[in-house]
C-alpha cells in the first residue's frame, strides 16, 4: 500500500498516511452569534487574528489556537 491510499481492510475506511505530514489548517464553522463565538475561542486562549466583512451576508473571523503550528 502506498503512503496514502485508503485500506480496503478498513470497514469504515480509514486513511493511512504512512510518511505524509497531515495537518489541519482551517475549518469553517457557520455561527449564529459572533460575539459569542470571540468571547469563547478567546476565553479558550486562542489567538485571535481577523475580522472583517467580505460581502453583505460574509462575516469572517479567524483565530489560531495557541502552541498550534
Amino acid at each position: 500500500m502506498s503512503s496514502a491510499e485508503i485500506s480496503s481492510d478498513s470497514p469504515i475506511g480509514i486513511m493511512h498516511a504512512g510518511n505524509v505530514g497531515i495537518k489541519l489548517e482551517i475549518v469553517v464553522i457557520p455561527v449564529s452569534g459572533v460575539d459569542h463565538m470571540k468571547r469563547f475561542h478567546g476565553d479558550l486562549g486562542w489567538r485571535f487574528e481577523i475580522d472583517c466583512t467580505a460581502k453583505d451576508d460574509c462575516h469572517l473571523t479567524q483565530f489560531a489556537a495557541v502552541g498550534c503550528s
